[in-house]
């Protein structure tokens, strides 16, 4: 699989699937916020300044784009996140579908925050977050109203391996 290039968006942040590029937009670091973008919610979830952990955050229902900015915006300037981390649902062959298009998309909307993004590959974060929240006995319910951001900490937690271990 091939990776775009970063490449800053007009009146921007810089939109990346390169770790390194996206550790070089964050010199000193900072909070992140993971997003993972479902079809009727947004699962959020945030890490440390250290990059050490990420935790689930709100799921927040999706809407039109406007209103998900907002909502994002609110999130980012509470917290004081410097960079956002978007899950990149790819096809398991690593090829990009229209899910993975439109999450495209939403990270060069959402780029004129001016905060730079990441899109990290989630191919099995939902799955990974309900085996982890079966295993601790998550009712089904309590599983279904939390999946998204549970996925949201574990694209995080990926991302922030990666650019804290400096292994890119």
């Amino acid at each position: 699989m091939e990776q775009e290039p970063a490449r800053p968006v007009s009146e921007g942040g810089v939109v990346t699937e390169d770790a390194a590029a996206f550790r070089g937009a964050l010199p000193d670091g900072g909070a992140l916020l993971g997003l993972d973008l479902g079809t009727r919610t947004i699962g959020t979830a945030f890490c440390d300044a250290g990059w050490s952990f990420a935790t689930a955050g709100k799921t927040l229902p999706r809407g039109k784009f406007a209103r998900d900015r907002a909502a994002i915006e609110t999130l980012c300037a509470h917290r004081r996140v410097r960079g956002i981390v978007i899950g990149l649902p790819l096809n398991m062959d690593g090829s990009a579908g229209p899910r993975a298009q439109a999450s495209r998309a939403f990270a060069r909307n959402i780029a004129v925050t001016g905060l730079p993004v990441l899109l990290w590959d989630e191919r099995w974060s939902t799955t990974a977050a309900e085996r982890d929240m079966i295993a601790t006995d998550t009712s089904r319910r309590k599983r279904a109203k939390r999946i998204d951001s549970h996925a949201a900490a574990i694209i995080l937690q990926g991302a922030i391996d990666r650019l804290a271990g400096g292994l890119f």
